[in-house]
């Protein structure tokens, strides 16, 4: 079996209205899908995190590399690629497309085997998946504090175990927030909170003092992610734990932040730290450090399918025991029209809870015509 073709579909939608994190306002939602072809009829489809355009250039550029190669080879292909731009992508563009050409190789090869990745990575432990409701953002309406509330008591009533709330807001109004938010879920709910590296060491240290008292399950990219000696300091000072990773990458990145001890769960985007495979080698390591590994999941239903099936195979959190607690799955509630539409079946959940797809691959099926209304023009 031989590749033929490497394919990249840039989609864009409008929202209906903006959201911001701590980051910058959206009025726009985008994705950057590959598809692999192989000779044999089969095809494959994996996903970019990252800017689209710039994804799909760097796929664009090293597509020529992948054609006469035999796709079931992804671990001998990912290091190719990795090899040929390691001079000029150890990190982020150029290791965010070879992440989504990583789950495309992958789908093609379950399909060739007639298996669900998941198999194909040793085994699931779960096939169904708890999830927490990421959402929670800010949008141009007059007071967070009430619209922040009613929308966290919404995820509630739709059965979610957990969910997350976007800070990064000014320490005083994010307390405020928090423990508006913790009021209206109640205490049994698990509440985490994600500045999107908003704050240095300082005001992170002193936002968490301040929200301690609410029980909060992680406190997710609390200061920028190159300032490793930053997370340190926050976690030393904290009680809370301490998430990130979304924009670390490879097994390599990790590495560094688990030999310091930075983290306490580590949150690789499988689109983005470098697919299924690389994936699967910094969950062993992560394991292998005692550090707790749940996905930072943030695009389309093949985004989700691919971390479904890597958190299918990831062992608990805790040493084995009679109550392990098992890794969770980063459930997008806000807009997003390209989601869900471009599978023929949508993924999603039941009271908070996503079954794992058991068909051969990434076990979902493409729309092409529904794919076909979001190319941006």
């Amino acid at each position: 079996m031989k590749i033929t073709a490497v394919r990249t579909h840039i989609l864009q939608a409008d929202l209906s209205q903006a959201l911001a994190c701590s980051r910058g306002w959206y009025n726009t939602r985008t994705a950057m899908l590959v598809e692999i072809e192989a000779d044999q009829g089969l095809v494959g489809w994996g996903e970019c995190y990252g800017p689209a355009r710039i994804t799909a250039a760097a796929v664009e550029y090293v597509a020529p590399w992948l054609i006469g190669e035999n796709p079931v080879r992804s671990d001998y292909l990912w290091r190719l690629i990795y090899a040929r731009m390691r001079d000029h992508g150890q990190k982020g563009v150029v290791i965010q497309a070879l992440g989504g050409i990583d789950i495309a190789l992958w789908d093609i090869k379950g399909k060739y085997f007639d298996a669900p990745v998941h198999q194909l990575l040793g085994g699931a432990q779960r096939s169904r998946i708890s999830a927490y409701a990421t959402g929670l953002y800010r949008r141009q309406a007059a007071d967070p504090i009430n619209y922040l509330a009613q929308e966290a008591a919404g995820y509630v009533a739709e059965g979610f175990p957990a969910l997350k709330l976007r800070v990064g807001f000014g320490v005083d109004e994010d307390a405020a927030v928090t423990r508006a938010v913790r009021e209206a879920i109640g205490p049994d709910v698990a509440l985490m909170v994600d500045a999107n590296h908003a704050y240095d060491s300082v005001a992170a240290i002193r936002l968490g003092r301040m929200i301690e008292q609410h029980d909060i399950g992680w406190f997710e990219e609390p200061v920028p992610p190159e300032d490793v000696a930053g997370y340190r300091a926050v976690k030393s000072a904290l009680s809370i734990p301490i998430a990130g990773g979304e924009c670390e990458f490879t097994r390599f990145g990790f590495r560094e932040l688990f030999v310091t001890r930075a983290l306490d769960i580590a949150q690789p985007d499988t689109c983005a730290a470098g697919g299924l495979s690389e994936c699967k080698k910094i969950a062993d390591m992560a394991e292998a450090f005692g550090v707790r590994y749940n996905p930072h999941v943030w695009g389309t239903g093949i985004a989700i399918a691919a971390s479904l099936q890597l958190l299918a195979v990831l062992p608990p959190h805790t040493p084995p025991s009679l109550m392990p607690i098992a890794p969770i799955l980063e459930f997008d509630r806000t807009e997003h029209p390209i989601r869900q539409a471009i599978l023929v079946e949508p993924l999603e959940h039941v009271r908070g809870v996503v079954q794992v797809p058991d068909g051969p691959g990434l076990g979902v099926e493409i729309d092409r015509k529904t794919l076909s209304r979001f190319v941006a023009r």
